[in-house]
């Protein structure tokens, strides 16, 4: 593989060139009250006046992001392009979100950073903050008010940026973060989660701002080593890794995996996430904002709430339990565990006494499958609480809170007392994801497990891209994992251990795949 050199240039203090035409009369006074009534809205009085006030002029709603022209008294969606046609007519080129305060410039359709704007922002910020201090009973509103500070360089840090003016330039073609890894014996099932975990952009983003703080011996700690392969990875350096440490720290963290015989790759990233969470546990005594109740950074990524309701037959009683989940396992057909196809209006043949799909099967398949109402027999009673006997019931999941990065794990390795085999089946699997019809939310909308398409198409907040695919080649017995992995937007590599070669969407979607990576295309500060 060819690799161009990443172009070097030296830091420039202009931001956006638009935001010299805002700058006249009494801009920092304007700028200062649209953040006071419209944005931080500190006290009770401009929480109302705001409540009222910010709907969008041209549908009505309060919803879908709403933004305020920076030039005239306007509010608009964003989500439904109002505030942009806004824009174009007006030529009003710069608008303030209303929910985080960014300023957008239409011109330039992306949020950009003024250093005298980003002042006014956070003296206005932090007024309201004590505002709300004042104003809310904290006993019995807990985390109303709380303060988030912004990260500020520290003078040490200044003094490094001025002394090393270069920076790299992260161009469209960059191959900064694409690195090979050596073959140690039958490595290649942890080759390919390592690279589908340091191309994880969160992942990517926590372990590049040093942000692990090791309360381990340094010599046993998976974290560390993972900060270290991270700074391997984007070190700029082509030649390929050699992973020998991480090898002995899983081996001795999971010895279950240890020796040189071929492993599944499946089973490689359950117990890489399990020693890198016990390895990196937040003992600061908060509860977090996930299934695990746990901070750190694995949780925060690959953990989500599955939702089981057990439905019982005769009362119709239902009890509900949420467990945490790194990755959801899914059924393929042409396994000995009965499938049926759920696309919507395809055609459906009968073999077998089984229904199946004359197309191909797909991903969203696999999921309706996933998430069907299954009966669980009179083999399988189970006590009904509003009954108080055993009773017959129904099992259905959904998801009750989603991931950040969701896993997929293709059910493609069968065994059983009188079958070991590999399952074939083809699955189209989109660059694109909704998880909305599977969402716990949407079971209303459910009729025997088919979901009504009813999509919001403005609601992103369920939408996931694809950034990694992890494939099998070969037999049950003798087999090679390669992992597909997304650089940039449209640019996708196969990894095979120490190459890497460039590839087409077409090389990635007509895979195989055994491991889907997505991630989720927009995320809220909490």
């Amino acid at each position: 593989m060819y690799y161009k050199p990443d172009a070097v240039t030296t830091m420039s203090p202009a931001g956006c060139p638009h935001v010299n035409g805002f700058k006249v009369d009494n801009w920092k006074q304007n700028l200062r009250l649209i953040y006071q009534c419209f944005v931080w809205s500190g006290s009770a009085e401009t929480r109302k006046r705001k409540a009222k006030s910010c709907i969008c002029h041209m549908c009505g709603t309060h919803l879908n992001r709403l933004h305020s022209c920076l030039y005239c008294v306007f509010f608009a969606c964003f989500a439904k392009k109002h505030i942009h046609e806004h824009a174009k007519s007006k030529r009003h080129n710069l608008a303030i979100d209303l929910l985080y305060g960014g300023i957008y410039c239409f011109m330039c359709q992306d949020y950009i950073y003024d250093k005298e704007m980003e002042q006014i922002a956070k003296e206005e910020q932090r007024k309201a903050w004590k505002m709300q201090v004042l104003d809310f009973d904290f006993d019995s509103c807990v985390g109303i008010g709380e303060k988030y500070s912004t990260w500020e360089p520290t003078k040490k840090e200044l003094e490094l940026l001025r002394h090393n003016p270069k920076r790299r330039r992260i161009t469209s073609n960059c191959t900064i973060g694409l690195r090979g890894l050596i073959n140690l014996g039958n490595t290649c099932f942890m080759n390919c989660i390592v690279q589908a975990l340091t191309h994880t952009p969160l992942l990517r983003d926590f372990f590049l701002s040093d942000r692990h703080k090791c309360e381990m011996q340094s010599n046993s700690c998976l974290v560390c080593e993972m900060s270290q392969l991270f700074q391997e990875f984007y070190s700029g350096h082509r030649s390929p890794h050699v992973p020998f440490r991480l090898l002995h720290l899983v081996w001795t963290h999971a010895r279950h995996l240890a020796g040189y015989e071929q492993q599944d790759a499946h089973e490689f990233l359950i117990a890489a996430l399990d020693v890198l969470h016990r390895h990196c546990k937040d003992d600061n005594g908060k509860k977090a904002n996930n299934p695990n109740h746990c901070n750190c950074i694995i949780d925060q990524i690959f953990t989500g709430g599955l939702q089981s309701d057990v439905t019982c037959q005769v009362c119709h009683g239902v009890s509900t339990t949420i467990d945490p989940f790194w990755d959801i396992s899914l059924d393929l057909p042409g396994s000995s565990t009965p499938f049926w196809p759920l696309s919507p209006g395809g055609e459906v043949s009968v073999l077998n006494g089984e229904s199946h799909s004359t197309g191909a099967t797909t991903l969203m398949d696999c999921l309706r499958r996933f998430t069907r109402p299954e009966h669980l027999g009179s083999s399988a009673k189970i006590k009904c609480s509003g009954c108080h006997s055993y009773q017959e019931s129904t099992k259905q999941l959904t998801m009750k809170k989603l991931p950040i990065v969701a896993c997929f794990h293709l059910k493609r390795f069968e065994h059983s007392a009188k079958l070991r085999r590999k399952i074939t089946t083809y699955v189209s699997f989109p660059l694109e994801l909704d998880m909305t019809p599977f969402m716990a939310s949407s079971k209303e909308s459910r009729m025997n497990g088919q979901y009504q398409q009813t999509v919001d198409p403005f609601n992103n907040d369920n939408k996931y891209s694809l950034f990694a695919v992890v494939n099998h080649q070969g037999t049950l017995e003798s087999g090679h994992y390669t992992t597909f992995i997304r650089q940039h937007k449209d640019q996708w590599f196969k990894c095979d251990d120490a190459i890497i070669t460039k590839a087409s969407i077409k090389d990635v979607l007509d895979s195989e795949g055994y491991l889907l990576f997505y991630h989720k295309q927009f995320l809220e500060y909490e």
